[in-house]
């Protein structure tokens, strides 16, 4: 495949360090510890089956999904063309 001036394997490469660490990110945002019965937000009974998911749980969903709602997405440009650094 024609990259110009990249080796073979560098997109590929590229995509990789992507989705690992898309991975990785994912992993470190997994609760840990002793979870509780009722949301640490509004005080409701988190469900049995939420419970029993994610042993560590400390929200229900309705308050875990605008938790994850106001969380920024951050991370590396790895692409190298001039638009994705002009933005």
């Amino acid at each position: 495949m024609a990259n110009g001036w990249a080796r073979d394997g560098a997109v590929q490469e590229q995509i990789d360090d992507t989705v690992a660490d898309a991975v990785k990110l994912a992993r470190l945002r997994l609760a840990v510890g002793i979870g509780t019965e009722f949301c640490e937000d509004c005080g409701e009974r988190i469900p049995e089956a939420r419970r029993k998911a994610l042993p560590a749980s400390r929200t229900c969903v309705r308050c875990q999904s605008v938790r994850d709602a106001q969380r920024r997405q951050a991370g590396i440009n790895r692409r190298g063309s001039k638009d994705s650094q002009l933005r």
